[in-house]
């Protein structure tokens, strides 16, 4: 005996004890059933990763059963198959005969089978003057008829954990689709809310996965991914409810409320009881849009909108439509919404109306409705940009006289 394993004296063969022992367990009384020797192998194959057992190994054992004559296995009879190595070699399609031995020992070392070693080592069987096999050396398959039972529960187990992981995996493409439509939505139509941060979020999750992902790593990922949706799908549903209540307003008639009482009278220009029918202003014709003011005046009016230009700077009448396009994205106001007040007011009026709205953005709760309910004034002839620019004038400090309205000065 060296390093704890036995040598035996049938071809010199290098024996654990730890396989001695699993030898020994096995050797009690014969099973009482007998099993398909098929429906074994099949959970054998199922669960060839539980047993450390590779995809050869699996060829040699489907070899080897196809010496035992009929499917079952009878625990009444001879379980021992002694084919030789050229023969195992032939039905293993071939394998090659150190690879061959290879793959035998593991199945010995797995308990799937055992070794009966004939005198000189050679697999052969003694048969009686009936034909009867009387005493046969080469490869015992009684282990697969006494753990039948425990390689079905392995084979269920693997199949359980396989479907699992299946379904993780499902669940986890399904979530990164919905992920991905649901943040490139909300950017394409302007939601309000930092997606861009949220996107390198979700980047930042998926970039956890491996190439060939384990079942616990997509787990983890999916448990990420799954309350990065949810939180998506809460902010997406408060900004519809948003929207939704602004919707509501506009159709029944109500103004939106400002908390600075003062702001009304400056943001909202109202007919004086005492006015008369003859001074009140006539409804404008929609199809003449008013001139827009000088752009150094709406600049002092309005300096917030500077810093939305391109560059940060507003230098003409272009690069003020295009801040108010992201101003329009920021306050929340939809592109309809937009859209009706440059069809009512002109792009560039509806560009200083945004610039103002952002002015006053902390006094107004909802800055689409706002713009809707202007646009709608304007159509019937009862609201005017130049009040309120006066307005703005004011609270920055600055004399309206100081600048001209007519637009040509701009």
């Amino acid at each position: 005996m060296q390093s704890g394993n036995v040598t035996t004296p049938f071809g010199q063969r290098r024996v654990s004890l730890a396989l001695v022992k699993g030898q020994l367990d096995r050797g009690g009384p014969p099973p009482a059933h007998s099993v398909d020797k098929w429906k074994v192998f099949r959970d054998v194959a199922e669960a060839r990763q539980r047993l450390g057992l590779q995809d050869r190994a699996i060829a040699v054992l489907d070899a080897l059963l196809t010496f035992y004559p009929g499917n079952e296995l009878k625990p009444d009879g001879s379980l021992v198959v002694f084919p030789s190595n050229a023969q195992l070699s032939l039905r293993a399609h071939g394998i090659a005969g150190t690879t061959l031995r290879r793959h035998l020992a593991a199945l010995v070392e797995a308990g799937l089978i055992d070794r009966r070693d004939s005198p000189n080592g050679k697999r052969y069987a003694r048969r009686t003057h009936a034909g009867d096999i009387e005493n046969a050396f080469g490869f015992d398959l009684r282990p697969l008829v006494q753990r039948a039972a425990e390689l079905a529960n392995l084979a269920q187990d693997v199949v359980r954990e396989a479907q699992a992981f299946r379904r993780a995996k499902e669940a986890l493409t399904i979530c990164r689709r919905d992920i991905r439509k649901l943040i490139t939505a909300a950017m394409e139509e302007g939601a309000d809310g930092d997606w861009s941060r949220i996107e390198e979020v979700y980047i930042t999750i998926l970039a956890r996965l491996p190439r060939a992902p384990g079942k616990e790593i997509v787990e983890s990922v999916l448990d990420e991914l799954q309350l990065l949706r949810g939180e998506i799908v809460n902010r997406l549903e408060l900004l519809l409810k948003t929207q939704n209540t602004e919707i509501n307003d506009v159709q029944n008639g109500r103004h939106i409320q400002i908390s600075n009482p003062e702001s009304i009278t400056e943001l909202e220009p109202r007919f004086r009881k005492d006015e008369s029918p003859a001074t009140r202003p006539r409804p404008a014709d929609p199809t003449v849009l008013q001139k827009a003011f000088p752009l150094a005046m709406v600049l002092k009016a309005c300096p917030q909108i500077i810093d939305y230009g391109p560059g940060g700077a507003v230098a003409n009448w272009r690069d003020l439509m295009s801040a108010a396009v992201v101003v329009r994205s920021m306050l929340g106001i939809s592109p309809s919404a937009y859209e009706d007040a440059c069809d009512a007011m002109g792009p560039e009026n509806s560009a200083i109306m945004l610039a103002c709205i952002l002015e006053r953005s902390a006094h107004i709760q909802s800055a689409g409705g706002y713009l809707r309910d202007l646009t709608s004034k304007t159509r019937r002839g009862e609201f005017s940009l130049g009040p309120v620019l006066m307005a703005l004038l004011r609270s920055q400090g600055e004399k309206p006289g100081a600048h001209s309205l007519d637009a040509s000065a701009g």
